[in-house]
């Protein structure tokens, strides 16, 4: 079909001057100043940083991802995911699978079998188990096979013209399945318990507070390249292509456009974004189990993108932090209040700040603008 001109939107104003400067800003303290805080300042210091903050502020950042990945595909392509949570879980289990190969050569018995699977009188490694043992394999692997499953997924799915509400539930149907075959003993993922118990990461104790601060950084450093990529993407022509998939499919078909390419390779894209996301999250949390596939999880994703709003890049973190930070605080204070307050968090924001926090905060920086004569 011969292509013809289509008007396309223009580039979605992501940030302000002020508002790339500020999370910049937020970055470089994340990478220099925490590290300072949490290692060579006392711990009787009224300016120390806990191991708990720290570790606390890197999974919430790894979940950033996650929401960055989110706000991809349903901010920009109109592509709702409630699964994303199941490529979160496949870099997760293929670092924890490399963690714990780390844990059998570590013992007094030096076995190539983990742990669990001596417990249960395995003789030989699994098939996909092989490549777990060395770390380069494993990294590429944690890009791989998510990409792969997420690849043959939205190649039959988008052909297919499935989209909207059906799109979503198929992909819940997906990871709830997959969280059902992982939690069956013989499939050799650890069962319902999973992995745990991590002792090394490259010969290197993973415990140590210098590998965790490592790891923490490398986190941020990875959160900030992803924003990075993010805005090249979707103010390139081919993040206005997606916008205009999400806004009207049907004219961008009719200008000689398949959307089919554009969908699958920003649903690649967000998968392998949230698969490195939960690589980089298990050794910091020190567990992986089926239960991060859980449905629930998923929907989490999307909340955060909505809190923070959607479409903007910068929402879907700060909603990240938002939330984690609240379910936080209050799984500890009233843990029998979270799940009352995150349904009724997401139907505030669902009626009254359809643009999530951040367009909450334009919103009124545009008004204050107005009423100092124009100028914001």
């Amino acid at each position: 079909m011969m292509k013809t001109s289509i008007i396309l939107p223009p580039p979605t104003p992501l940030l302000s001057k002020t508002g790339w400067t500020s999370f910049l800003s937020v970055t470089i303290v994340l990478t220099s100043i925490v590290p300072i805080l949490n290692m060579w300042v006392d711990p009787s210091s009224a300016f120390h940083m806990s191991d708990f903050i720290v570790a606390l502020i890197g999974k919430v950042m790894c979940y950033a991802i996650c929401a960055l990945a989110m706000d991809l595909i349903w901010g920009y392509t109109g592509i709702l995911s409630l699964g994303h949570g199941l490529f979160f879980a496949l870099g997760g289990y293929a670092m924890g699978m490399y963690l714990m190969r780390q844990i059998g050569m570590d013992g007094n018995y030096k076995s190539e079998l983990p742990d669990f699977m001596v417990f249960l009188d395995w003789k030989t490694l699994p098939w996909h188990w092989m490549l777990s043992g060395s770390f380069l394999a494993t990294l590429i692997l944690i890009v791989l096979v998510p990409a792969f499953v997420a690849f043959v997924f939205g190649y039959f799915a988008f052909r297919s013209r499935i989209k909207g509400v059906y799109f979503s539930i198929i992909t819940q149907a997906l990871t709830f399945a997959t969280m059902l075959l992982f939690f069956r003993n013989e499939t050799g993922f650890g069962g319902n318990n999973g992995f745990t118990d991590f002792k090394r990461i490259l010969d290197i104790p993973i415990a140590t507070q210098s590998t965790r601060m490592v790891l923490f950084v490398l986190t941020a450093v990875t959160l900030l390249l992803f924003y990075l990529l993010a805005k090249f993407l979707v103010q390139s022509k081919f993040g206005r292509l997606l916008q205009a998939i999400r806004d009207a499919e049907s004219r961008v078909m009719f200008c000689g456009y398949s959307p089919v390419p554009y969908k699958l390779a920003i649903w690649t894209l967000s998968a392998v974004m949230c698969a490195i996301a939960g690589a980089l999250y298990v050794p910091q949390v020190g567990i992986i189990n089926p239960g991060e596939m859980s449905p629930a999880n998923s929907i989490e994703i999307a909340i955060w993108a909505a809190v923070g709003g959607r479409g903007t890049l910068l929402g879907p973190i700060v909603g990240a932090f938002i939330v984690n930070g609240a379910k936080s605080w209050l799984t500890m204070t009233a843990p029998e209040f979270w799940l009352y307050f995150l349904g009724a968090l997401f139907i505030a924001v669902t009626l009254f700040l359809p643009n999530g926090v951040l367009g909450l905060v334009r919103k009124l920086a545009s008004a204050r603008g107005s009423n100092n004569g124009g100028s914001v």
